[in-house]
Formats: structure tokens, sequence, C-alpha cells
């Protein structure tokens, strides 16, 4: 059977998960009811928290983020060097390769270069059965011209190496002219160049001397034109103004105005020689016009009268609205009045009746230890 151990006090001890979830629910419970971080609709600080908090991890996912594509770049990079790198050392690689091939392994050099290449090399001048033993100077499988043939291959292969170098050196040269017949000829082309330009700048600045003499010309046959327009125009007002001063627009001769028609018919007035009216035409007039005048004013004389009646009329409807605006408000202000009686009157039987209720009816009022014993967990 197990045995319980007690501790100095006497007290079994507690289990470690038992006093986790005591010290969170007295964290809890000060928390909820801690009057100073309690507040009553939405904590600002902590959604201000939460936002920098999320800004932070934004701006932290946008580091990472622009770290991996450069990373990404970087070694998007190496590989294509690597790449690069691996096709230059394969070309490198074949290139020599196929060097070793034409300079250490041509077909001369293979042991079926008389099958590969159909050669009859006759080694023996004597016949064989006319020879002894002792006779016997080539032996099956021994080559006698291998270090002739070795020594022709090598001078073969110095031979190509020497026409290829030559072609070399050919195909340096050939470019090397060409360059230079290319360089040339654009040193040619830039001084056509330049002497197209010259040639286009010398004919401008013919041109313009041309078009300045040719504007110098113009403007002085301008010039010309335009002081014999003005001295012609300067005639032509000197006769106006002789014709005017000497005909009878000027002279004012009334006589010139009124031709007479023949067959007893008043006379006509000439409209462009006509010099005004005469005095009885004018006297006719004036009496026209204080006719008028003496009607305009009779006209004005009933409108105002007109306008003195409906001024009259709106007065009188004036005061009819005020007298009505004062009975209206003297009506209401009783009404008020009344009403407010009735509050009062409604307020001290509601007093009374409180009164009534805190006095006589709720006499046994609880006390402090009864309202204790509620939220006294946070459950």
């Amino acid at each position: 059977m197990a045995q319980l151990t007690l501790t100095h006090t006497g007290v079994l001890p507690l289990d470690p998960a038992v006093v986790r979830r005591r010290l969170a629910e007295s964290a809890r419970h000060s928390r909820i009811y801690d009057t100073r971080q309690r507040c009553i609709g939405l904590d600002l600080e902590a959604l201000d928290k939460q936002v920098q908090e999320r800004r932070r991890q934004e701006r932290a996912e946008a580091q990472r983020d622009q770290a991996f594509e450069k990373l990404g770049r970087d070694q998007e990079d190496v590989l294509l060097q690597k790449v690069l790198a691996n096709k230059q050392m394969r070309a490198d690689v074949h290139a020599d390769l196929a060097h070793f091939w034409a300079t250490h392994q041509r077909v001369e050099e293979s042991t079926d270069a008389d099958l590969k290449l159909r050669q009859n090399l006759d080694f023996i001048t004597v016949p064989e059965e006319q020879l002894g033993l002792s006779s016997m100077q080539i032996f099956h499988g021994e080559d006698p011209l291998a270090g002739q043939r070795i020594r022709e291959q090598m001078r073969q292969a110095e031979r190509d190496l020497s026409t290829q170098k030559k072609e070399n050196d050919r195909r340096d040269q050939e470019k090397q002219r060409k360059e230079t017949l290319a360089n040339q000829a654009m040193v040619l082309q830039d001084l056509r160049w330049c002497h197209l330009h010259d040639l286009e700048e010398e004919s401008r600045r013919e041109n313009r001397i041309r078009l300045g003499n040719y504007n110098q010309g113009l403007a002085a046959e301008q010039w010309q034109q335009r002081m014999d327009r003005l001295r012609r125009e300067e005639r032509e007002n000197l006769e106006e103004m002789w014709h005017t001063m000497t005909s009878d627009l000027m002279t004012e001769r009334p006589e010139a105005s009124r031709r007479h028609v023949d067959g007893g018919n008043p006379e006509q007035v000439l409209t462009d020689r006509w010099k005004g009216m005469s005095p009885e035409q004018l006297s006719a007039i004036r009496r026209e016009q204080e006719e008028q005048r003496q009607r305009k004013q009779r006209e004005q004389q009933e409108t105002r009268e007109e306008q003195a009646d409906w001024d009259f009329l709106l007065l009188e409807s004036s005061r009819a609205r005020e007298a009505h605006h004062r009975r209206t408000e003297a009506a209401r202000r009783e009404r008020r009045l009344r009403m407010d009686q009735l509050n009062k009157s409604l307020s001290r039987e509601q007093l009374a009746h409180q009164e009534f209720l805190n006095q006589k009816l709720y006499t046994n009022r609880p006390s402090n230890e009864y309202f204790l014993q509620f939220n006294t967990c946070s459950r």
C-alpha cells in the first residue's frame, strides 16, 4: 500500500497541476475584478497592440519574402554561371580530345591500318622456303616499319599543325585586313559626311542671304506701297473735306432739303440734305410732349392711389394676424399654466407615495453581508 508523505505542517502536498490551475484562477479573478484594468466597451490599448503586432508581422513577412527572392535570384545566377562553365568545360574537353585523336590516335597508327587503308606491304623479298631458321628476322605479329611509320606520322602531324597555323595566320591577316578596310571606309564615310555637312551649311547660309535680300526688297516695296496709299488717302480726305465745306451740308441751306412736286402734292424732304425742323414743327412736337407728360402724371397718380389702397389692405390684414397670434399665445400660456399645476400635483402625489414606500412599507432593509455573498467567484 502506498504511503502518503506529510509536510512539516502536517498537510498533504498539492498536485502541481492543481497549484497551476489555482494560480491561473487567482490571476484571472484579479484581472477581471481589477477596476483599474477593467474597461467598458473597446480596449483601445489592446487593439493598438494587436495592430502594431500585425504590422510588425507583415513587415517581417515582407522582409523575409524579399530575402527569399534575393536568395532565389542569387542562386539562379550561380546556377546559370555553373551551367555556362560546364558548357565551356565540355567544349574545351571535346576540343582537347579531338586534338588528341588527331595527333596521337590517327587511323594510320592502328594495328589494322593495312586493312582499313588497303595497303599491301611487301616486307619479304626472299621466299620463305629458301630461308633457314637463323635467317628469320620478321616474326609473326612484328611490325618492322613501326618506327619509320611513327616518324612519318609525326612529320605529317607537324605538317598539319604548320598548315593549320598558316591557315590561322592567314585568317587573322584577312580579318585584320577587313578591319582595316572597314576602318578606312568609316573614315571615308565620316569625311564624306563632314564634306556634305559643310556643303549643306554653305547652302543654308546662301539661302539665308538670298532670303534676307528678298525680305529687304519686299519690305522696301511694301513700305513704298504703304506710303503711296497714305498719300492717296490723304489727298482723298482733303478733297472730301473741301467738298463737304463747300456743299449744302455745311452751308445749312434749308431749300436744299426740299423738293417741289407738281400736281399740288406736298413737298418732298431729301433726308441726306435735311437740316432740321422748322419752328412750327418744333412747337407742335413740344405740345405733343406736354400732353404726353400730363397723361403720364395722371397714370402715375392713379398707380400711387392704387398702391396706397393695397398697402392699407395689407396693414389691416397684418393687424388681424397679429391679434390672432396674441390670442393664440395667451391660450397657449394658459394651457401651459394648467399643465404645470397638474404636474406639480402629480409630483406631490408621487413624493407622498414614495415616502410611504420608503418609511412605512419597506422597513426591513438588507445589510452589507447580504450583498457580499454574491460575485465571490469568477464562474
